[in-house]
């Protein structure tokens, strides 16, 4: 595949626009929640989070990942595109366009915590995958990091509105940031176990490469675990959150001994998940609802 694309139909695929909520969600419910109005900084905020974020994240990943998604059957559709090198500078140029003009209001109304949390989120972004850093193909550090993308949006997002709202950082609430880093840890890690093969074949490293595909599934089960009794100890409002955890753990059990010569049937789990994730979200904006509303 190295004719070039029609840009912006190959900047939306490159973007996975399936996951733009698991971003944009994070920050607009944590920064509404706390300063309690609509602004131009959380309605910007949250573009910035559904949109460009998500294109630098992903469109950085295609990059730098071409030769190994070559030989990934999964790649190619909504899980992830297969960018032509002709098609690489356009993609990175785009990242930086789009991304720029909101960091720039978003430094200019943060204060130096809001800003300090802005830009190692977007470091993260940016060391996943960029040739010199690649921590994607460093063990555990690739699920930490990619948890680092979900979480620091609804981490800024608390930082940045407390200095509209107080927001008291009690242990109950670092404990809701840190089941929502394990959560992300978890399917890090678990999304690695279907590409074991096709990494592999691709040169690339990852946790489950270095350790097992079935070690990995373990890693997750447990990570995901660790979650639910994270927010079981946590705020008493995200308690009742930890029964939706028992899907997501449901979901790759199946997969506890899975043999590395059929770790790509763990796809389907995957795509259980990613539809599950908005099944999630819709429980929890409900309960949240419900919560303001009761």
């Amino acid at each position: 595949m190295t004719g070039k694309r029609s840009t912006l139909p190959m900047l939306f695929s490159v973007s996975r626009p399936l996951s733009w909520v698991n971003t944009a969600y994070p920050f607009g419910v944590a920064y509404a929640l706390v300063t309690g109005e609509v602004s131009w900084t959380l309605i910007l905020g949250t573009l910035f989070f559904l949109i460009p974020y998500n294109l630098a994240m992903y469109g950085i990943n295609d990059v730098f990942d071409y030769e190994s998604d070559l030989v990934n059957p999964r790649k190619g559709g909504v899980e992830g595109a297969v960018a032509p090198p002709d098609n690489h500078r356009a993609i990175l140029i785009a990242s930086a366009v789009t991304t720029i003009p909101f960091l720039v209001y978003l430094v200019a109304v943060g204060n130096l915590s809001a800003n300090l949390v802005l830009a190692f989120s977007v470091f993260a972004v940016i060391a996943y995958s960029a040739k010199g850093l690649r921590f994607k193909e460093i063990p555990f550090v690739d699920s930490a990091t990619s948890a680092v993308h979900f979480v620091s949006p609804m981490v800024y997002a608390l930082v940045l509105a407390d200095a509209r709202a107080d927001v008291h950082w009690s242990a109950q609430l670092v404990a809701v940031c840190a089941a929502f880093f394990c959560w992300s840890m978890a399917s890090q890690a678990f999304g690695a176990v279907q590409d074991v093969v096709a990494d592999r074949a691709g040169g690339l490293r990852s946790i489950a490469t270095q350790t097992s595909a079935a070690f990995t599934t373990r890693f997750s089960v447990a990570m995901y675990v660790l979650s639910a009794v994270l927010l079981l100890l946590s705020l008493p409002s995200a308690r009742i959150i930890a029964i939706l955890l028992v899907p997501y753990i449901a979901n790759i059990a199946p997969y506890w001994n899975v043999a590395e010569r059929n770790a790509e049937s763990a796809n389907r789990a995957w795509r259980r998940f990613l539809w599950l994730n908005y099944v999630t979200g819709a429980l929890i904006s409900m309960y949240i609802i419900a919560l303001q509303v009761f």
